[in-house]
């Protein structure tokens, strides 16, 4: 998944100064991280800009149960290739101060599933688009990014699912725009989104219902980075932004004249894998073993995404349809 928001003017040096203001606020922040919680920030969505640096990783055990499901080369190995995009507003993956650390709750996942599993995971930062075509090649074991789960990926790809999130949409606060319940309502609107993510392919795939309602079209705008894509809205450049829920909520509260404007499509949130992956049962097992100890809800707790849990991992199910 992926992406942005809507309306607001702001002139464009307010609004670059503005993201700017937000980027250092959230990425030049000093992150102590004691494990005893006194160093949490608050949860995405909440006003404070400080990104959450707390440990609930670092005390998971590993379940012989889960581990005995791995390969046994992987397990003979101890280590695995993980593909991560970065480059997104917390609570997806994005830079510590350092500019070398690599936080956020896709991160904190992927971190606990492999303490469970009793490996190692050799992170790679990839560019978003790029990561599922690398998987087939077998670059990467496995990525991660908010990749939603769609039956057209499910063609290629194998997903173990960890939270559900979805589709929405951002805008100015000076827009008309209130709830976005049918794509017609963006008809002859510049609609900015993250590239290679399943809103262009949303967005592109339905473009001829303003055609055959008798409308302009609206136009996609694709950027490669979350920073592109809000100031294209702040700017005036796009009207809205269609994006993950999570990521949409936590940027509008974290930046002047923006409004998160309503949830559009549910969507399971997995690891990707290549199609036909002998992984897949053991990464499931760890992501339910974390849901029973408790670990899986400090992840959420610590994001401020509570609301996009699920109760069981599943491999590749269904694309949720609304």
């Amino acid at each position: 998944m992926r992406s942005s928001t809507r309306t607001s003017r702001l002139s464009g040096s307010s609004a670059l100064s503005a993201f700017a203001l937000i980027t250092v606020a959230a990425l030049g922040l000093t992150a102590c991280g004691s494990g005893d919680g006194t160093d949490d920030a608050a949860p995405a969505g909440a006003a404070s800009d400080k990104i959450p640096t707390k440990d609930v990783v670092s005390s998971v055990a590993k379940d012989p149960a889960s581990a005995k499901l791995l390969p046994a080369s992987v397990r003979k190995s101890g280590s695995l290739t993980i593909a991560v995009s970065v480059g997104g507003t917390p609570p997806n993956s994005t830079y510590l101060p350092d500019g070398k650390t690599v936080v956020g709750q896709d991160i904190d996942f992927a971190n606990a599933v492999a303490k469970v599993l009793g490996i190692k995971l050799d992170q790679q930062i990839a560019s978003f688009e790029a990561i599922l075509p690398a998987l087939d090649s077998g670059k990467y074991d496995l990525g991660t990014g908010n990749f939603g789960v769609t039956d057209e990926r499910r063609k290629t790809i194998d997903f173990v699912t960890y939270i559900n999130d979805g589709q929405g949409f951002a805008v100015r606060k000076d827009s008309d725009l209130k709830k976005v319940t049918d794509l017609t309502q963006l008809c002859g609107l510049n609609v900015a989104t993250g590239a290679g993510t399943t809103f262009e392919t949303t967005l592109e795939e339905n473009k001829g219902l303003c055609e055959k309602a008798g409308k302009k079209p609206y136009d996609v705008k694709t950027y490669a980075e979350s920073s592109a894509v809000w100031s294209s809205l702040q700017q005036g450049r796009s009207d809205v932004v269609m994006s993950t829920i999570n990521g949409l909520r936590y940027g509008v509260a974290h930046q002047e004249g923006l409004r998160f404007l309503n949830e559009f499509h549910r969507l399971d949130v997995g690891f990707a894998f290549k199609k036909g992956t002998p992984l897949a049962p053991a990464f499931r097992s760890a992501v339910n073993r974390l849901i029973a100890d408790g670990t899986y809800r400090k992840i959420l707790a610590k994001w401020g995404t509570s609301e996009s849990s699920i109760s069981t991992s599943r491999i590749s199910p269904p694309e949720i349809k609304d």
